[in-house]
Formats: structure tokens, sequence, C-alpha cells
């Protein structure tokens, strides 16, 4: 089975002082993520790595670059699930933790649980030995500066994706050698979000979903609305009809901006290897890495390709 991973940066109207680094960052992601794969590691490491190496790309809204609540605060969320087996790890609202998306793997391999929050997310995490940094290390200048200048979180939510305030969801699929799809997702959430709040990206079904049966899915844009339509999972019900993996994830994304008013994007893996990268925002940052050819866009119908050289 050919192996490929596609990797997203969020979904939302990136500002062009953000763009290229936006672009490299996700080339950077995918290219990782498809090493792993190359050396035939498992989808589910390969998404792990993708997302670790955005988490620490303070670009990005995971981990380091994380938006704020409105008291001040970090707040991270994310998922991971291992298409082989549907076993999926989550974790919400944690505070200090440079890697939410490897807290998620191990509330999955190492509790009976699927999700764990706030304070008992990072005493497990205390309790394996999870490397940890003060919370500030997590807050760039550039979103200090940015959470002062929009501390309303009813502005925060509702004109999100329509401004050029908001950072957003990352994610990854991948299919392996073996045929095994996995999928994750992580997130600082909305910026001068309510305390306590949970978006999508954690919940199962929605932020994420992996079934070697179908495929996988990592989806990025207003956690509510996506929440709404379990956007996730909804797309992959329009390939299990038979839609083509593109078709499935932009009929779903209309969907959820008629039904419900919300804007987002999706990145998408079926278990035959189709893939596709959707999205219904200004911009969204995507790569994706398939027989050694990594391809990439930021815009609407922008799709570049460049062959990559392994040693």
């Amino acid at each position: 089975m050919p192996a490929v991973i596609v990797v997203h940066g969020g979904a939302w109207a990136i500002p062009d002082e953000l763009a290229e680094a936006s672009v490299a960052g996700v080339k950077v992601a995918a290219r990782g993520g498809y090493s792993v794969l190359r050396r035939g590691g498992s989808a589910l490491d390969a998404v792990e790595a993708a997302v670790r190496s955005m988490e620490d790309n303070s670009v990005f809204n995971a981990g380091h670059g994380a938006t704020l609540n409105t008291d001040g605060e970090v707040e991270l969320d994310a998922i991971i699930m291992d298409g082989r087996t549907l076993g999926s790890g989550a974790v919400s609202c944690v505070k200090n933790i440079p890697h939410p998306v490897s807290l998620a793997r191990a509330v999955m391999e190492k509790t009976s649980h699927t999700m764990l929050t706030d304070k008992g997310a990072n005493l497990f995490a205390e309790s394996i030995g999870m490397s940890t940094v003060p919370t500030d290390s997590l807050v760039t200048e550039y979103e200090w500066r940015e959470w002062e200048k929009h501390k309303h979180y009813v502005t925060g939510v509702m004109e999100d994706f329509n401004s050029q305030w908001a950072h957003d969801t990352v994610g990854a699929v991948a299919l392996d050698h073996a045929g095994n799809v996995a999928c994750a997702t992580s997130t600082g959430g909305i910026r001068n979000k309510m305390v306590g709040r949970v978006g999508d990206s954690p919940v199962v079904g929605c932020g994420g979903f992996a079934d070697n049966c179908i495929g996988a899915v990592s989806c990025t844009g207003h956690g509510e609305s996506i929440l709404k339509v379990t956007l996730a999972r909804l797309i992959l019900s329009h390939i299990e009809r038979g839609l083509s993996v593109a078709d499935a994830s932009q009929m779903s994304l209309w969907f959820m901006g008629e039904r419900v008013l919300g804007a987002g994007g999706a990145v998408v893996v079926s278990s035959a290897g189709q893939w596709a990268a959707t999205f219904t925002t200004e911009r969204m940052a995507w790569a994706s890495v398939e027989n050694d050819v990594l391809s990439y866009g930021l815009d609407p119908k922008d799709v570049r390709k460049e062959k990559l050289l392994f040693e």
C-alpha cells in the first residue's frame, strides 16, 4: 500500500505576513510525518510526529503559539485516533504541556479512558513523567498583543474566521504501508474563549476520526459549528456512500455553512489512498506527501508540487 500523509495548519483568514511561515510549517510537518512512513512506521506515529512539529512552531495555534482565553490563560486540546482499533485518546484544557497530542496518545495507550481534562489531564501527565514547561513559555509576544486588542469573547467567536485575528487548529491524517489510517488534531482554541471552553478538536467524530474501513479526517474551523454537525464523521459517512474524498469534504463543509453558518476545513485520506485538503475559509495552509512528491497550498485552487529527495 503506498503511504500518504496530509496535514493542515488551520483554516482561517491567514494574513499575508503569516502566509509564508504557515506554508513552510506545514511542509516541514508533512515531510517529517512522511519520513516516519517511509521508514515503515505506522500511521499513528506519522500523525503524531507531524502534529508535534506544528505544536513546536509558534506560527500555529497549538502548543507553542497557543491563543489565550478571557483570563489570559492557555488551555490546550488534542486528539489522536487509531483507525485499526478505533482506539482514541484526547485531552482538553491542559496548560503546561508542549505536546498535547502526545499526552492524548498516552491517554489512549495507558488508560482505560478516552478523554482527560484540565487538572486530571495534567496530573496524569505528571504520573507518567511527561515533560512540562512553564505555561508562559507557550505564549508569544504576538499573542499577548492580539489578546490585549480583542478581549471580548462574542467578538472573537462571531468574527474569528472573517478577520485576521484568529489562529486555528493543526492536524494530520495518514495511511501507512500496512493499510492502517490515523488522525491527530491539536489546538489552543479560539482567542478570548470562556474559561473551560472545549471545542471540536478533542471530540471523537468532530475534530477527527479514523477507521481503517473508510479513512481518516482531521478538521479545523469554528469549533461550535463543527460539533453541531459532527464534521469528521459526516465526511466519512459520505465516503462510505461512494463519494470521492474531495466531494465528501466539500459537501460536508457546504452543509455546515448552510445549516449552522460555520466555516472551516478538513484534510482527509481514504483507506484506498485518495486524499483531499478542502476549506471554506479564506485560506488554509496544507501539505501532503505521496510517492515522494510534496504537494502544498494556501489559497483556493492553489496547488504546488515538489519532488522530495531522501538519502
